[in-house]
C-alpha cells in the first residue's frame, strides 16, 4: 500500500502570478523522483545555478519549469533577491500601475530593475511578441556590453530564465523567433524529461502531491491502492505532472473513503497499458491512440468545454485547439471502449 507522510515538509508551489518577494527557501518544494532523469536533472540544476546569467528551460506543458527555475534561483548567487515571474506573451501585464510609475521605461525594462539582484523568469518565450523581443535583445546586449568592460550608467543585474514548451530553435530557424535572441537566451539549455519517460518517480510524485492538497482543502490524507497505483504509472500522462496533480486535487474532493482504488480510474481502467521500454511503428500508433481516446472522453465529460478540458488536462488551451485544428482528435467520432 502507498500512504501519504503524516507530516510533509514541502508547501504548495506558487500559484502562477508575478511576485517579485525573496523566496522562503525552508518551503520551497524539491524536484521529486528517483528516475536517472530527475537525478540528472538536479545535477544540472545545482552545478549551472552558482553561474548563470541565462538559461532557456525546454519541456512539454505541466514539466515542472517554474519549479526548475524557482531551484536555479535559488542556488544562485541571488538566491535571496527577487524571483519575478511573468508570462513572455504580455510582460505588461505583470506591472501594476503603481510599479510602471515607480520603474519607468518599457515592461521588460521595469521587470528587469525589479528583479536586480535576483531573477526574471519569462515563461512562455516562444510567444513573445516581435517588439518585446526587441526590446529584450537590447538588455541582453548591454549586459555584455557592460561585461566586457563597456561603460554603461547601468547594467543587468538580474539573472533572465526563459522557458518554452516548443523547438525554439527551429522557431528561429523558420524566421518566427529572433535568431540572435535564441542564441544569446540559449547560452544553457536544460531539457525536461515529460513523465511518461520516468514512470517510476510517479508514487512519490502521487504522495507529495496529495499531502500538499491535503492541507491545501483542509481534508484528511488518504493512500493509494497499488492497483490504482499500477493505473497511474501505466498511462502516458499528456499533461505531465500538472495533470497528475489535477487528478489528484479531483480524487481528493470526491473520493468516498481513505483509500483510492483502480475503480475511481475509470478513465485510467481502460486506456492504461505498460509503456514500452522501445517504441516501433505500430506501438507509437497505439499510443496516439490512447492520447486521442483520452482527449476524446475529456471532452465529453466537459461537456464540449474547451477551456474546462484543457483544464482538466493540464495543457494550455492553445495547445488543445491545435491538437482539434491538427485532426489529431474529433470530437464527432465516438471513443471505441
Amino acid at each position: 500500500m502507498s500512504t501519504i507522510p503524516q507530516s510533509p515538509d514541502r508547501a504548495a508551489y506558487p500559484p502562477p502570478t508575478c511576485s517579485s518577494a525573496a523566496p522562503d527557501k525552508e518551503s520551497e518544494p524539491e524536484l521529486a523522483g528517483s528516475s536517472a532523469a530527475v537525478v540528472r536533472l538536479r545535477l544540472q540544476v545545482k552545478r549551472i545555478g552558482p553561474h548563470f546569467r541565462t538559461v532557456l528551460l525546454r519541456g512539454e506543458p505541466g514539466t515542472e519549469k517554474e519549479l526548475v527555475a524557482r531551484r536555479l534561483h535559488r542556488f544562485s548567487s541571488g538566491g535571496m533577491g527577487p524571483f519575478v515571474r511573468c508570462h513572455a506573451g504580455a510582460p505588461e501585464d505583470a506591472l501594476s500601475i503603481e510599479a510602471r510609475a515607480a520603474v519607468p521605461g518599457d515592461a521588460l525594462e521595469s521587470l528587469t530593475r525589479m528583479a536586480d539582484g535576483g531573477t526574471l523568469y519569462l515563461d512562455g518565450i516562444e510567444e513573445m511578441p516581435p517588439d518585446a523581443q526587441a526590446s529584450l535583445l537590447r538588455i541582453l546586449r548591454r549586459h555584455e556590453f557592460a561585461e566586457s568592460g563597456g561603460r554603461l550608467t547601468q547594467r543587468l543585474g538580474s539573472r533572465i530564465i526563459a522557458s518554452t514548451s516548443v523547438e525554439l530553435r527551429a522557431l528561429a530557424s523558420a524566421g518566427r523567433f529572433g535568431q540572435e535572441l535564441y542564441q544569446r537566451l540559449a547560452t544553457v539549455e536544460i531539457a525536461l524529461p515529460p513523465l511518461r519517460e520516468r514512470a517510476v518517480d510517479i508514487p512519490e510524485l502521487v504522495n507529495g502531491f496529495a499531502a500538499r492538497l491535503a492541507i491545501q482543502h483542509g481534508c484528511s490524507e488518504y493512500g493509494v491502492s497499488p492497483e490504482a497505483m499500477e493505473s497511474l504509472q501505466q498511462y502516458s500522462w499528456p499533461g505531465n505532472t500538472r495533470e497528475l496533480e489535477n487528478l489528484l486535487r479531483t480524487l481528493l474532493l470526491q473520493r468516498e473513503g481513505r483509500m483510492i482504488e483502480r475503480r475511481d480510474l475509470p478513465v485510467f481502467a481502460e486506456m492504461c497499458v505498460p509503456l514500452p521500454a522501445k517504441q516501433d511503428t505500430e506501438v507509437s500508433a497505439s499510443l496516439q491512440h490512447v492520447i486521442e481516446h483520452h482527449v476524446m472522453r475529456v471532452l465529453m465529460d466537459c461537456g464540449g468545454n474547451k477551456l474546462r478540458a484543457a483544464e482538466r488536462l493540464g495543457i494550455s488551451r492553445s495547445t488543445l485547439y491545435r491538437m482539434l485544428d491538427s485532426g489529431a482528435t474529433d470530437m464527432t467520432r465516438t471513443p471505441r471502449l
